[in-house]
């Protein structure tokens, strides 16, 4: 079984933290975890596909091990999560990638399609949204946030959404399955690093440009006919099944919905990779 290794490399002023596995000159697999993981997620995904594909799987600007100098000034925004993403993937000169969009990374991956459109050659979606049917009763307080911008809404998001609890919740709601201890408390260690809190609520509020952006993938699905796997616990209520089969009205999609929760990456990995694999096969990335 080929080997990962953890690297860090220098891209927009940022030392970006990556995983890697397989064979350079096999296609790549560029790997985009969410909120609140990193490429942590995908250490148990990264082994099944690495026999074939070239798998590059980073931490994004805020989260895992990736290091953003105080000198950088960095604001935290989906726009600029994926200038930094863009930056990585011109260091690293990868031209051509198929993308794995998970929660944060949907967003973050789509736009870095709608920047490259020519280098996308396949999509798997895994609870990551583009749709608005898709969005849970989880983002009820955010979208009452969102509305009115108050210091007392942003302070019940602090509460209700960054403590050890509801990290934990995310990887068990919608599964009976056992999920890995250290995968949750990585996160909560993670995310209580001073000033990162601030980080996240700042990610959280910028969500709503996402959902402006809908438009836009939708159209960007239509118009280059990506082949789309949309493959999504279907128990999960922060990402509902509904935007699964959303996709279908835009996009070349394959639809599974497991029985899993938001973390289904966690607990059905071999299905996944099987499903992932077959896809990849049939639309000619092999």
């Amino acid at each position: 079984m080929a080997s990962t290794t953890s690297n860090y490399i220098a891209a927009d002023g940022l030392n970006i933290f990556y995983r890697e596995a397989g064979p350079k000159t096999a296609p790549t697999l560029l790997l985009l975890h969410g909120f609140p993981s990193s490429s942590h997620q995908y250490r148990n995904l990264i082994p099944l596909l690495s026999q074939k594909f070239h798998i590059i799987a980073p931490d994004l600007p805020g989260f895992g091990f990736t290091e953003v100098p105080d000198n950088r000034q960095y604001t935290y925004t989906f726009e600029n999560l994926t200038t930094s993403l863009e930056a990585f993937v011109d260091v690293l000169n990868l031209k051509k990638y198929s993308i794995y969009i998970f929660d944060y990374g949907a967003p973050t991956g789509l736009r870095l399609a709608l920047r490259r459109p020519e280098a996308v050659q396949a999509i798997i979606t895994q609870n990551g949204n583009a749709y608005e049917d898709g969005l849970g009763p989880f983002w009820k307080p955010l979208q009452t946030w969102w509305a009115s911008g108050s210091d007392e809404d942003r302070e019940g998001i602090r509460s209700g959404f960054l403590s050890f609890e509801a990290t934990k919740w995310q990887y068990t709601v919608g599964t009976e399955k056992t999920v890995a201890p250290e995968a949750y408390h990585l996160d909560f260690t993670l995310l209580e690093r001073p000033g990162n809190q601030d980080v996240q609520l700042s990610l959280f509020y910028d969500y709503q440009d996402n959902v402006k952006l809908y438009p836009q993938f939708h159209e960007y699905f239509g118009k280059s006919q990506v082949p789309v796997l949309a493959v999504w616990g279907k128990n999960d209520p922060i990402f509902i099944p509904e935007g699964a089969e959303a996709f279908k009205r835009d996009a070349k999609a394959e639809i599974h919905l497991l029985d899993a929760g938001h973390f289904a990456v966690e607990t059905d990995t071999a299905e996944i990779a099987e499903l992932m694999l077959k896809f990849l096969v049939k639309n000619g990335i092999e």
